[in-house]
């Protein structure tokens, strides 16, 4: 690859990573091109990329963007998960990762801040946000019933007492 040729890749990366806050560092040995494909489509439904990355070009594109936390995760085979929302990325690379064991997760950034490869697990745990809306909605549903059934009750009781 000549030096034009990298600068040009440089700048790609850099521009790829300005337009994604979120930034997830994979570890993509031992996937198989079928299994790449799959891995790629999940993310591309859920509003994300997929790049496969040499590791000096990323750190380079990483630091022209003032990142350098991610740098000592920059080894081995690496690719790069960017997105402009956090959670569904993570979601996929979570299950994905749970279901076939690869890719490996080293760590992340989002919105800008470094985070362990625990927090991006927590994070794809994390349900989307029609459930989170229908389990708040279920619970709000739950509390009103709740309170109609106690002024029901109060009714019933002072029914009875003005009857005795």
């Amino acid at each position: 690859m000549s030096k034009t040729e990298r600068q040009a890749e440089v700048e790609t990366l850099t521009t790829a990573i300005s337009a994604a806050p979120n930034v997830y560092v994979t570890d993509f040995a031992g996937l198989n091109v079928a299994r790449m494909t799959e891995f790629r489509r999940r993310l591309r439904g859920a509003g994300a990329r997929y790049l496969v990355v040499k590791n000096t070009l990323a750190e380079r594109a990483l630091e022209s963007r003032g990142i350098t936390a991610l740098n000592e995760h920059l080894k081995g085979p690496t690719g790069l998960v960017l997105s402009t929302d956090p959670l569904p990325a993570a979601k996929v690379l979570t299950e994905f990762a749970k279901e076939f064991q690869k890719p490996g997760i080293k760590a992340g950034l989002v919105d800008g801040q470094p985070v362990s490869k625990d927090h991006i697990q927590r994070l794809g745990t994390i349900p989307d946000r029609q459930t989170l809306l229908g389990m708040i909605a279920g619970t709000m549903s739950n509390i009103t019933a709740s309170f109609a059934g106690c002024l029901e009750a109060l009714r019933d009781q002072r029914a009875a007492a003005s009857n005795a």
